[in-house]
């Protein structure tokens, strides 16, 4: 499953709390993400309690999940650009700050952004290759990423690229290794059409089995 950026709509109430919790559990599975679910779900639950408690029950809200690199990026905006999260130490004996404290724990980063018309409380997971099924992990994922890095440096060597292969990069880089390859398969004679068929079934085959291996 693609991981693409969704959102919902949600009023925020107690109740709400858990059904945001059991969706974000499901589409972390189906990403392959299973590794910070724990933390993705204690994170949208403080997030939006602290819209319950601070602006209000049943203000009008929307969660918001996506990949930002090797980050799972996780919003709950808010149309009270007023009521700032702020962050309690552990030892205060004020109760307010105290989720946003947990958030700090368990994230890598979080923040709060003002827009013109709402209000933006972020945070991040860095989703390392824990799991076979990460979106990093496995020799398969390694050796296509070595093959793209390789690509992207010829392509951007110009402009004295560095570093970890970002996402748009890797996708740019991808677009024209394809193209090479179905470029080499005509000109040797081969059925390009049949050899991605033949790849996508490949693909498809070992991400329902599971298959990691070399």
């Amino acid at each position: 499953m693609p991981r693409k950026p969704w959102d919902l709509r949600f009023l925020a109430e107690p109740e709400e709390v858990a059904a945001l919790r059991r969706i974000v559990r499901l589409h972390l599975g189906l990403w392959g993400l299973h590794h910070v679910v724990d933390e993705a779900q204690l994170c949208v639950s403080e997030l939006v309690s602290n819209v319950i408690t601070h602006v209000g029950h049943g203000t009008p809200a929307t969660l918001a999940v996506a990949m930002n690199g090797t980050y799972l990026r996780i919003e709950v905006h808010d149309p009270d650009t007023r009521a700032l999260p702020t962050l309690t130490a552990a030892d205060s004996d004020s109760e307010g700050g105290r989720g946003m404290a947990l958030v700090d724990a368990v994230t890598d980063r979080w923040g709060v952004q003002l827009l013109a018309d709402r209000k933006m409380t972020w945070c991040e997971l860095l989703t390392t290759p824990t799991t076979p099924d990460s979106h990093c992990g496995g020799p398969h994922v390694t050796r296509a990423g070595e093959v793209l890095d390789l690509y992207s440096q010829v392509k951007h060597s110009s402009a004295h690229n560095s570093g970890r292969l970002s996402a748009v990069m890797g996708e740019e880089a991808a677009i024209i290794a394809i193209a090479d390859l179905l470029h080499w398969l005509r000109v040797h004679g081969r059925n390009a059409d049949d050899v991605l068929d033949r790849a996508q079934m490949h693909f498809e085959a070992e991400v329902e089995a599971g298959v990691v291996g070399a």
